[in-house]
């Protein structure tokens, strides 16, 4: 068992699927024994704002919140929630994104107030001190025939780098999705451990 306090902070928007993440990530590292604490935002999730969720995990966690710039591991489901965040990720840590471009919301971004960054995970290598490893959720999701599993993708991606076994995972995922999702999800969690284990080597 790691005896360190592990930081995961996973970001993204309403409808992408982050609280199904951070509760079956959760729910995983509770199976492999560790105490774990966890702290949620819903800006607005329900029409597409903002969504953060602080988890840590170790033998013993006294706060749920994440202190800054001390991230171990950053999951971001829409490639400008990753630039938004990047400073987050401490030094040798790592910063896993979906490509995924939304549309601009509604508001003053539409009205030219704000616009989109360009090339958000180029920009993000600015300000992240770790590791960015792109990940094409789309095309993965777009191949097995479901376009909602970037959070299973990105939780395969997450499994690569923790020391709990590959069974505590598929068996979370199998008690925690859609019946009729189960082996779809399985493939996706299955592609985002091979492309982040890929990157990694």
């Amino acid at each position: 068992m790691n005896e360190k306090t592990t930081n995961v902070l996973i970001v993204g928007v309403g409808g992408q699927g982050v609280v199904l993440a951070s509760n079956i990530l959760c729910a995983v590292v509770v199976e492999a024994g560790y105490d774990v604490k966890k702290s949620e935002i819903h800006g607005m999730s329900q029409r597409g704002g903002v969504v953060t969720s602080d988890i840590r995990f170790g033998p013993e966690v006294l706060s749920p919140l994440i202190a800054k710039g001390t991230v171990d591991v950053m999951m971001a489901f829409e490639a400008a929630e990753a630039l938004r965040f990047a400073h987050e990720v401490r030094e040798g840590g790592k910063l896993m994104s979906s490509l995924t471009k939304l549309a601009p919301p509604k508001g003053p971004t539409r009205k030219g107030q704000i616009e989109y960054p360009e090339n958000p995970l180029e920009q993000a290598k600015e300000f992240c001190k770790g590791t960015i490893i792109p990940i094409d959720t789309d095309t993965i999701a777009r191949e097995l025939g479901n376009m909602r599993l970037a959070n299973t993708i990105l939780l395969g991606g997450l499994s690569a780098g923790l020391d709990i076994d590959e069974t505590i995972w598929t068996d979370m995922i199998r008690k925690m999705v859609p019946p009729k999702t189960i082996d779809k999800n399985l493939a996706a969690f299955a592609r985002g451990r091979e492309v982040v284990s890929l990157a990694e080597a």
